[in-house]
């Protein structure tokens, strides 16, 4: 029901802050859980996962949310 009025009466998430990315130790959200960085809307507040490869939001697709992940972890082995 809340997606519902969200998609009618919610934010549109146009407006998003620079990708931040999280250091060890630091708190994270769920968002950051996933790839390490996230946005956030700057109209209502909310975090979305960012990948730095592809430089976009992250859809929340659970096929492509496994594989972003499996490449994230190789990439941050590979520093």
């Amino acid at each position: 029901m809340a997606n519902l009025l969200d998609i009618l009466f919610g934010c549109t998430h146009k407006r998003f802050s620079f990708p931040m990315t999280r250091r060890p130790g630091q708190r994270h959200s769920n968002a950051a859980s996933l790839t390490g960085t996230y946005v956030a809307c700057l109209d209502c507040g909310k975090e979305f996962p960012y990948d730095w490869q592809e430089m976009k939001v992250v859809e929340h697709l659970p096929r492509a949310n496994k594989s972003l992940a499996a490449k994230t972890a190789q990439s941050f082995a590979g520093k």
